[in-house]
């Protein structure tokens, strides 16, 4: 499998990054000769690329001249679920929705030109092959993905259009620019997405937007359930988009305060202050 290509320089620190993308379940384990290979470059430059990565702990030696991704990535895994702001803006919202619903409940983020599942609260018996945490999934498929989709800022969605308009016509979200924002106007006028069916059968999926302050997505919060499990509809909409408005909310106070922490940080002089002058004052009270 060859890396995927990027305009950059064969010396510049995205291609070395892209030995990153090589390690997958399947292939957890490359050796030195196919990671070159796979990354088209010289073997001087590929050898430097591996002892970066490595000296940084993002690979580690399995065996003579053979690799797997490193501890360095488990300790930032640790580091992300600490301090997240939409980890940590959703503590305990998820396990409700399994409270009140019966079943599983995920926290995705956009990812590129994907989702990913960045949290999730397990209901008892869901089922083994369950959308979790680390995997992603295609942009324009399912109720998660479509909301998040449905709010991203207008520049942002020209440019995936133009990238992925193939893909879009595919998902049935328009055969045009003009169709596309047709399909994702419903959706926000709703608010929230129901799906059935569009990765596993009788599967139902419902989701709602996690909104900055500029009504633009920063993710999505939602539930799914087996059609053979009767699920009262109105009632998981509800729930869900009651987990996303809390999420929301909590993001935006905590933005609010750190905001409002750094400039009286910054507002704090290292010496004794002078008296304030007017303009200070009327400054300081602004709002």
């Amino acid at each position: 499998m060859a890396a995927t290509a990027t305009p950059d320089s064969a010396g510049s620190p995205a291609k070395m990054l892209q030995i990153l993308d090589l390690f997958s379940e399947a292939e957890p384990v490359w050796s030195t000769a196919d990671i070159i290979e796979a990354l088209e470059t010289s073997r001087s430059t590929g050898y430097r690329y591996i002892k970066t990565l490595n000296d940084a702990g993002l690979l580690t030696t399995v065996r003579n001249g053979y690799y797997s991704l490193g501890p360095r990535i488990i300790e930032m895994d640790l580091q992300i679920r600490l301090t997240d702001p939409l980890l940590l803006a959703s503590h305990g919202v998820l396990e409700d929705l399994v409270d009140k619903i019966g079943h599983s409940s995920v926290l995705l983020t956009a990812f590129r030109d994907s989702v990913l599942c960045i949290g999730e609260a397990r209901a008892p018996l869901s089922p083994a092959n369950r959308f979790s945490r680390g995997q992603r999934r295609p942009l324009f498929l399912g109720a998660g993905s479509k909301v998040i989709l449905a709010y991203l800022p207008h520049h942002r969605l020209k440019a995936i259009y133009a990238r992925q308009a193939a893909e879009i016509e595919k998902a049935g979200l328009g055969s045009t620019w003009s169709e596309f924002r047709k399909a994702l106007g419903e959706i926000k006028k709703n608010g929230y997405l129901l799906t059935r069916g569009e990765f596993n059968p009788g599967v139902y999926s419902v989701a709602a937007p996690i909104l900055t302050d500029q009504k633009t997505s920063v993710g999505s919060v939602g539930v799914a359930w087996d059609g053979n499990r009767p699920v009262e509809i109105q009632q998981a909409v509800r729930a869900v988009q009651q987990a996303a408005r809390t999420i929301s909310e909590r993001l935006m106070t905590s933005e609010s305060n750190g905001s409002a922490a750094t400039t009286a940080s910054s507002a704090t002089p290292s010496s004794s202050p002078s008296p304030a002058s007017e303009d200070d004052l009327s400054l300081t009270a602004a709002p």
